[in-house]
């Protein structure tokens, strides 16, 4: 919710991973999340969901991994100038993912 009020929270984010190995992080925590949705899906209503948000987690985490520090960045340069409106959708599409994923648990 708070990404599609405010479009600025994202571009600060994206500047604080940005710097130094940061954003190794955002991989390290995707691979964590991807672990919590793999395992916990066992226990859930639509376990193929949940399975599927944590196979896309986990080549999302490697992926950081895989291209290296450099080119994330310039890739983080390139969406941080994309317009507000763009940011306002990934958030509302975020929150929507969220409530799938509730609904599914």
């Amino acid at each position: 919710i708070l990404f599609a009020l405010r479009p600025d929270l994202p571009r600060r984010l994206m500047q604080f991973f940005k710097k130094g190995s940061r954003i190794y992080l955002a991989g390290v925590v995707r691979l964590a999340l991807a672990v919590v949705f793999l395992v916990g899906a066992e226990n859930c209503r639509h376990k193929w969901v949940i399975v599927g948000f944590g196979i896309l987690l986990m080549m999302s985490g490697l992926i950081i991994f895989a291209l290296g520090a450099a080119r994330l960045r310039g890739l983080i340069d390139w969406f941080a100038k994309l317009p507000a409106l763009v940011f306002r959708g990934l958030g509302v599409s975020a929150l929507v993912l969220g409530a799938i994923i509730c609904y599914c648990a």
